[in-house]
């Protein structure tokens, strides 16, 4: 994929330019300097049968440790890239540390423009005249916030990227369609997927980045014991085992008090990829024990349903007994009883392939549909061995099951009346876990009652 880098020192517009290709509130922005701490890229398709991939960096700046390992990995990129976008604040005169990233940048000798950004009239534009010494191949002044200038420098990138991208099918999406019209779609084999999207989720300072770069096997993810290094979410994707997965690195989650300006969008950040993942890896600081925080998050992962496997990180740092620290694990998140635990190094690398292959485990679980004749035989297995309570003296039965969606599994009890009692989806869950394989997934119930219509501001599911 043809690759454009933006590059530039702190606060001079790079994620909002980023943004603004990408046409999403994408990376996180802030007048605060420092906000990316790392590198963000997305595949942008930016004209007909022409795509990039974009990658906004960290800012060049030589501060402390952190920073400096920002900075590393902004030249580390700006390396590999076919064109390197040196961003600038067009309202200053160039200063000298300005000047010397980017002659340094220059010996590359690859495309290296200059983009000067927060020229917002015509007057700020003489500006221009004081970066010419700089000797850019192509200099665009630009203003980020009135969108100006920036469609010839979108158009510019366009006409020397190569075409590339290969026109996808669209397919019909059936989820809007009422409950009934899906319970009777004939059970006909599912395309298997082929990716699988995996949050990595756990309070400041856990090894989430370490464990990332583990899973990966390269340093992808920048580490640093200063708490609330991984601001925006970090993403990559590793092929294994005939799939595609794509990791994310979320932001530490912090007590409520605690979170700080720009990480209240990166808590945001965090749940919203929740709502995309398939699986996520709760990370816990074995090292430390586990806290009432690591309960709070674990009420996240349970609140977006996804496939969940607790991960016990810097297991070579503890001297905690296995079994012990596994107990406790399973009285403190009782809601999260059906996850697989792990103990893992992301620094010695210890159970890392054993973690993968229980990422493609879980997923298979996740995906996992029960053909409708044996999920009914089940379910009357389960009420002959434990009858369902009666509603107001009542009789109450289940008339017919079928499971309706996939990842996570959702099954429609379709019955004489609309009330089940939790206990009782408990119990009808964990007989189904008895005779089927959904270890790391949630079984989810929704009760109908026969030819009341699907009505999504009454569902009951659990």
């Amino acid at each position: 994929m043809f690759t454009v880098a933006i590059v530039g020192q702190p606060n001079v517009g790079k994620s909002s330019l980023f943004n603004r290709i990408v046409k999403a509130q994408d990376a996180i922005t802030s007048s605060k300097a420092g906000t990316t701490r790392d590198f963000k890229k997305r595949d942008v398709v930016i004209d007909e049968n022409k795509e990039i991939t974009l990658i906004d960096t960290g800012g060049l700046e030589d501060r402390d440790e952190l920073f400096n390992k920002v900075k590393d990995k902004a030249l580390e990129i700006a390396k590999t890239a076919d064109i390197i976008l040196f961003m600038a604040d067009g309202q200053k005169y160039p200063d000298d540390i300005e000047i010397r990233y980017f002659r340094n940048l220059l010996k590359l000798k690859k495309p290296i423009w200059l983009v000067l950004n927060k020229i917002d009239n015509d007057k700020l534009g003489q500006m221009v005249h004081e970066y010419y010494e700089l000797g850019a191949e192509k200099i665009f002044p630009i203003s980020v916030t009135h969108n100006r200038g920036v469609t010839k420098l979108i158009n510019e990138i366009a006409r020397i990227t190569p075409e590339n991208k290969i026109t996808e099918p669209i397919l019909a999406d059936d989820e809007d369609l009422p409950l009934e019209e899906l319970l009777a779609i004939e059970e006909a084999p599912e395309v298997e997927k082929k990716d699988i999207k995996v949050s990595i989720i756990g309070k400041v300072n856990v090894g989430k980045s370490s464990l990332l770069n583990a899973l990966l096997g390269e340093e992808r993810s920048i580490v640093s014991d200063v708490d609330g290094t991984t601001i925006d979410p970090i993403d990559e994707t590793v092929y294994f085992n005939d799939k595609l997965i794509t990791f994310v690195d979320t932001a530490g989650v912090r007590r409520r008090s605690k979170i700080k300006d720009i990480e209240k969008y990166a808590l945001m950040r965090t749940e919203k990829n929740l709502e995309e993942s398939d699986i996520t890896l709760l990370v816990i600081d074995a090292k430390n024990g586990i806290a009432e925080l690591d309960e709070k998050i674990a009420g996240l992962v349970d609140k977006h349903r996804t496939g969940v496997i607790i991960v016990m990180n810097k297991w070579d740092e503890t001297k905690e007994e296995y079994k012990k620290f596994v107990d406790n694990v399973r009285l403190k998140f009782k809601f999260l009883h059906f996850a697989p635990v792990i103990a893992v190094s992301a620094k010695t690398g210890r159970n890392i392939d054993k973690l993968k292959d229980l990422v493609l485990k879980v997923y298979e679980n996740y995906s996992r549909r029960i053909p409708t004749s044996k999920l009914n035989e089940v379910i009357k297995e389960a009420t002959q061995r434990h009858y369902l309570p009666t509603d107001k003296t009542k009789p109450v039965k289940i008339l017919y099951a079928v499971q309706y969606e996939t990842a996570p599994p959702r099954i429609a009890l379709i019955m004489n009346r609309t009330h089940l009692h939790f206990s009782y989806r408990r119990y009808l869950a964990n007989y189904l876990r008895e005779r089927f394989d959904f270890e790391g997934s949630p079984i989810l119930f929704t009760v109908r009652k026969r030819g009341e219509k699907y009505d999504e501001d009454k569902e009951n599911e659990q």
